[in-house]
């Protein structure tokens, strides 16, 4: 009983050790086309796909390997198809993406992101700025991107401008640019690969004359002339970075004061999961707190959130409740 006890604690520990390989492939399938290809076609010649995309094809068969070691793809005489986890990996792609390419920086150096002694200024850590706005402009077109398009239309008043802050990629005030012809953006974010990224972007797709982005700091933004003519104010996925609970009120009032003219806010992000057990945490839940806790930045409850919206100037008329990422949420705020 005792080997057969340790021959299962074996196949789990090289289950653990495969699916962090197969989490570092996933990101690189989405990225370089792979999956793309196999949900299209459904089966594939692996050599003859490395060699479409251009890839290394022994170095492609690894990464083959990687994804049927958890049984996302099967492999046979060198075709590579669908497995029986394909379609819910594909589509929460940029979830692992998100994780193994955005924040790899900061999991590689854990050891030391962990010591008090390194956990010195902002830049005790690192993350990838533009991996995280390229994961993140497909994930919320399946996660927030409903619940926002519902909120944007009960909003009950003609706009012309739209703010984004942390626009990432741009892609948010893009959508909105091509859904009403009439309103202009403006994206707001700290990094430069970001802003960088939405220039990019907005001229790609011919709306460079209709959308700008700035380099700012959200959590401190110093008055803009462009600021007072915003009426609707957007902000998704980067709200818990106005916390802890002081920080948030203060911040919350800041904004009230630099969009003057903003007759509504919505915030959208993900929260803090609560009564779940450790080991049934959703998927990504696991990984975007922890990596907000190796940062130092406290992430909210839903509950937190209606806390301090009292407090700020801003009333809550109405939210949106998202199912993944787990407990995530949009605020319509007035």
């Amino acid at each position: 009983m005792i080997e057969a006890e340790r021959k299962r604690a074996q196949l789990t520990a090289a289950d653990i050790y495969n699916s962090a390989v197969a989490s570092w492939a996933i990101a690189a399938a989405w990225e370089v086309g792979v999956l793309d290809e196999i949900y299209n076609t459904g089966t594939v010649d692996g050599d003859e796909l490395a060699q479409k995309l251009e890839l290394d094809p022994i170095a492609a068969r690894g990464m083959y390997q990687a994804l049927a070691a958890v049984r996302i793809v099967t492999r046979e005489d060198g075709k590579i198809s669908a497995g029986p986890l394909f379609d819910e990996v594909n589509h929460y792609r940029s979830y692992f993406h998100w994780l193994s390419r955005g924040c790899s920086g900061l999991y590689t150096e854990m050891p030391s992101v962990l010591r008090q002694a390194n956990r010195v200024g902002d830049d005790f850590y690192r993350r990838d700025a533009r991996a995280i706005s390229y994961a993140c402009r497909e994930l919320t077109t399946f996660s927030f991107d409903p619940a926002f398009w519902t909120a944007l239309e009960r909003v009950p008043f003609d706009f012309s401008v739209v703010a984004d802050l942390g626009c990432g990629s741009g892609e948010r005030l893009i959508q909105v640019a091509r859904r009403y012809p009439h309103v202009r953006g403006l994206g707001i974010d700290i990094a430069e690969a970001a802003v960088r990224m939405t220039t990019e972007e907005v001229a790609r797709n011919g709306l460079s004359d209709r959308i700008t982005a700035v380099l700012a700091d959200a959590r401190g933004l110093r008055t803009h002339p462009a600021f007072a003519e915003v009426e609707v104010l957007t902000c998704f996925m980067m709200g818990h970075d106005f916390w802890p609970r002081e920080s948030a009120v203060e911040r919350l009032r800041t904004l009230r004061e630099q969009f003057p003219n903003v007759r509504r806010f919505l915030l959208g992000d993900a929260t803090r999961t609560v009564g779940y057990a450790d080991h049934e945490i959703p998927l990504f839940s696991l990984g975007f707190e922890s990596a907000h806790d190796l940062m130092g930045q406290y992430i909210p409850t839903i509950d937190e959130w209606h806390g301090v919206f009292a407090e700020t100037g801003w009333t809550l008329v109405g939210e949106e409740k998202i199912s993944s990422p787990a407990a995530s949420v949009v605020f319509e705020l007035e």
